[in-house]
């Protein structure tokens, strides 16, 4: 496993984040749910302690969503966590806040979507009891919520780190701008601010190299990836299909089959599998920390492996920006390519 900082923080995290949004247990596979049992998830976990990866991301409302249930994904954590053997101390665990929790009626009018200092600390008890934990590494809010000053927020989120609850704050889905006010409030009240951003991006949505990547470098924030395949259509053989893909990822297979096919052709000659050289491909930006993986299987976790070790050449990544194009920048005539980091290892 290669390892990397976690942004400008001291803290080092493996290049591939092990998500657990799946875990659990549901009766539409290949959908939204979950449909990773528990027996299947701890031999995972292990998998990916003996492999070095030492990043687990999760989320208060991850599990058995389509029983309209939350929760589940962490106490499956908290379950393995309790099993010893220095599982806790070995991970780097995530966590999120924000989201609605289905089963959580006590929530009253504070249940719908949105952040507070009152759900943040409320919501955080919840996650360290069914992880089965006194802390978190990294706590992140889910969304923006643009209705809730920034005071509250850092507030509710220094109270935490104070404690010794929180270790670090991170984001998700914040656009460049948002991440820079949440600095610079951060900023007025000497407190660290943001650790990382978790965002959508792959071939097919490049938005982020404009503007939240280059504030990220710049304000030293660390990148996870969500959904990396996008859904498993970046990790689809559209030439050698030897799976089915998800709802979401078959409604999108026609309108991008002429690309997933030069693109599929283009891993064959590199001797690499789809789901890989994309992994390789995100990991190749210099704003991204790791991918947030979600294997469904030991056998899926231990084929992204190899995605780490593959280093493609210049040509290849001109070859996949003929086949995906990146996004025109509204300031420069040509991609702004000239913003590197200066000292992250």
């Amino acid at each position: 496993m290669k390892y990397k900082k976690l942004g400008r923080t001291g803290m080092t995290v493996s290049r591939l984040c092990l998500g657990t949004g799946n875990w659990g247990i549901s009766d539409e596979p290949y959908g939204n749910w979950a449909t990773t049992n528990e027996r299947e998830a701890f031999k995972i976990m292990d998998a990916a302690l003996d492999a070095g990866v030492n990043f687990f991301d999760c989320a208060n409302v991850y599990g058995n969503h389509g029983a309209g249930t939350t929760g589940t994904s962490e106490e499956i954590i908290g379950k393995w966590f309790r099993l010893g053997g220095g599982r806790r101390e070995k991970v780097i665990l995530g966590t999120k806040v924000g989201r609605e929790m289905y089963n959580n009626d006590y929530d009253g009018p504070n249940r719908p979507e949105g952040l507070s200092l009152y759900k943040i600390r409320r919501h955080a008890e919840g996650s360290l009891q069914r992880l089965q934990t006194d802390h978190i590494e990294l706590y992140q809010m889910h969304n923006v919520d643009r209705s809730v000053n920034w005071d509250e927020l850092w507030e509710a989120f220094e109270g935490l780190v104070r404690s010794g609850k929180v270790y670090y704050v991170g984001a998700s889905k914040f656009a460049g701008w948002e991440l820079m006010k949440a600095q610079e409030a951060a900023r007025r009240r000497n407190f660290m601010g943001l650790a990382c951003e978790q965002h959508r991006y792959d071939m097919l949505r490049r938005a982020a190299e404009l503007e939240a990547f280059p504030c990220c470098i710049d304000q030293g924030i660390g990148v996870t990836l969500y959904s990396p395949l996008q859904r498993g259509l970046l990790g689809y053989d559209i030439l050698e299909p030897n799976r089915p893909l998800s709802y979401e990822a078959t409604a999108d297979l026609e309108k991008y089959r002429p690309q997933l096919t030069e693109y599929a052709k283009l891993c064959h000659d590199l001797g690499e599998s789809v789901a890989n050289v994309t992994l390789a491909w995100e990991l190749h930006h210099p704003a991204v920390t790791a991918p947030v993986i979600g294997p469904a299987t030991l056998q899926d976790f231990e084929e992204m492996l190899r995605a780490v070790e593959i280093e493609l050449t210049d040509d290849v990544l001109a070859e996949i920006d003929r086949i995906f194009p990146p996004p025109q920048s509204l300031f420069y005539d040509e991609r702004p390519d000239d913003v590197r980091p200066i000292s992250w290892n």
